[in-house]
């Protein structure tokens, strides 16, 4: 069965209005478009080249901007939690990432005995975490170092030394 179309040929126009002229009264009530979605090489492109957003700020500008702009930061300094050293084993923090096992291991040397040191690195890159454990021979070796190496300058940081919390896995060993 035929279907009946009305017009020239039984040809619709492609161009909608075959009207010429002024369109634009057409367009003016128009409701806005949706954002055209990018295509998976477009959305690679802006990666690159920042995708037409402004380019990120410097921390230092970003520093100063926060807050209401007589501090620096708006959020409040935390000091470390003090842990009393009742076991060899201590908790070394605000380390520097460049520190390694062996400069922790010969700082802690001058202040007596050390049986361990160990840098908390990620699984995934093997980057330092910016704290650590150290392993004393006795809790007193570890009380002094406490004493001696908190708040010490180590690699351009402020060292925070303390004894490690307790836990039932490193209790046992």
């Amino acid at each position: 069965m035929a279907s009946y179309q009305s017009g020239r040929n039984g040809r619709r126009s492609r161009g909608g209005s075959r009207r010429r002229g002024d369109n634009r009264s057409r367009y003016q009530n128009a409701p806005p478009r949706a954002p055209v979605k990018k295509s998976l090489l477009q959305r690679i492109m802006d990666l690159f080249t920042g995708g037409g957003k402004p380019a990120p700020r410097p921390a230092a500008q970003r520093e100063q901007t926060r807050g209401n702009g007589s501090e620096p930061s708006s959020r409040p300094s935390r000091k470390p939690e003090a842990v009393e050293v009742t076991t060899p084993r201590l908790y070394v923090g605000n380390l520097s990432f460049d520190a390694t096992e062996s400069d922790l291991f010969e700082l802690f040397n001058g202040v007596g005995a050390v049986q361990n040191a160990e840098v908390v690195t990620y699984r995934h890159n093997q980057r330092s975490k910016g704290f650590a454990f150290v392993q004393m021979l006795t809790v007193d070796e570890a009380k002094r170092a406490v004493e001696e190496l908190h708040d010490k300058e180590f690699l351009g940081r402020k060292l925070v030394v303390s004894g490690a919390k307790s836990s039932e896995h490193h209790s046992a060993t």
